[in-house]
C-alpha cells in the first residue's frame, strides 16, 4: 500500500509505504499557530516516507521541527522524537481509510473549541495515542 500527498501548489509531494497511524488531533499552541486551528495528523516510520521537492524546516522547539512548502507555505510535516514522521492528514490525496483516534494537548485548546466526538483526550502529549500505527 502506497499513499501519496502534496502541498497546495504541488511543489512538494510525498509517498508513504505501509500503514499510517490513525489521525490525532493536536490542540497545542504551536500547532494552532502554524495551522490556524487544530492540527489533524497521521504518521508513519520515517524510512517509509519519501519526499519529492524542497521542504523548508522550521525548528519550533528543542526537540521538534516543522516542514512546510517554501512556495505556498503548506504545513506538511512535524518531525520530533521517536521513529515516526507526523504527516498533516489534510495533505494526503486520499483519506478514506483513515479514522481519528484522539485529541492531545487539550489543556491548550482554543476557548471556542468544544470537543464532543467521544474520542480519548489527553491534557498534554500521550504516547498511547500518538505512537500507535494501524
Amino acid at each position: 500500500m502506497v499513499k501519496t500527498g502534496s502541498c497546495l501548489c504541488g511543489g512538494v509531494k510525498y509517498e508513504v509505504k505501509g500503514p499510517l497511524r490513525p489521525v490525532v488531533y493536536c490542540h497545542c499552541e504551536q500547532c494552532r499557530k502554524t495551522s490556524g486551528h487544530i492540527v489533524a495528523a497521521s504518521s508513519a516510520p520515517r524510512e517509509n516516507v519519501r519526499i519529492h521537492g524542497e521542504v523548508c524546516w522550521y525548528v519550533s522547539s528543542a526537540d521538534a521541527r516543522r516542514g512546510f512548502c517554501p512556495t505556498c507555505g503548506g504545513n506538511l510535516f512535524w518531525d520530533g522524537p521517536g521513529e515516526n514522521l507526523s504527516i498533516m492528514a489534510g495533505t494526503l490525496d486520499k483519506t478514506s481509510d483513515l479514522s481519528a483516534m484522539g485529541h492531545i494537548f487539550v489543556a491548550e485548546k482554543a476557548d471556542y473549541v468544544e470537543i464532543s466526538d467521544g474520542l480519548p483526550q489527553a491534557e498534554a502529549d500521550d504516547e498511547t495515542i500518538t505512537t500507535v500505527v494501524s
